[in-house]
């Protein structure tokens, strides 16, 4: 095992920050195996990387089988994939309050109601409840 100085950290950890998804693993693996004796616990005390993501590369270096990424599954999921009534409820209440581009030079229209009223009005009129609306981050109003 080598001996890691200061600006040799700051490379290494610089060059990482640039590359994603397997590409990322597979050097941080190569770089753990070089330096750390191949443990990413090491690894992660000593460069900040993320000891699963660590060991991941050494496993798929080892294997020879790349792991794929499952970027769509991050996140949170779109409030109208998670309730759709909530974007009819929205819609039936703005609809009323909503007026055409003045100078019509433009398709956009323009709602003359707060957030902060249609979540009112969401709570008073459909039922909702305070929790219901947090998932929304547009009506994280209180």
């Amino acid at each position: 095992m080598e001996k890691l100085d200061t600006e040799l950290k700051a490379i290494i950890k610089d060059a990482a920050k640039r590359l994603t998804g397997y590409k990322r693993r597979e050097y941080e693996a190569e770089i753990t195996r070089k330096y750390f004796d191949g443990r990413p616990r090491k690894a992660e005390r000593e460069m900040g990387w993320g000891r699963e993501c660590v060991q991941k590369g050494l496993k798929e270096t080892e294997s020879g089988i790349r792991c794929r990424d499952n970027f769509q599954g991050r996140g949170r999921k779109r409030t109208e994939d998670t309730n759709p009534k909530l974007l009819e409820d929205i819609i039936s209440l703005v609809e009323p309050h909503t007026q055409a581009d003045p100078s019509m030079k433009s398709s956009l229209t323009y709602t003359k109601i707060t957030p902060k009223a249609v979540k009112r009005a969401l709570i008073d009129e459909k039922g909702y409840t305070h929790e219901d609306l947090r998932v929304c981050p547009t009506f994280y109003i209180r």
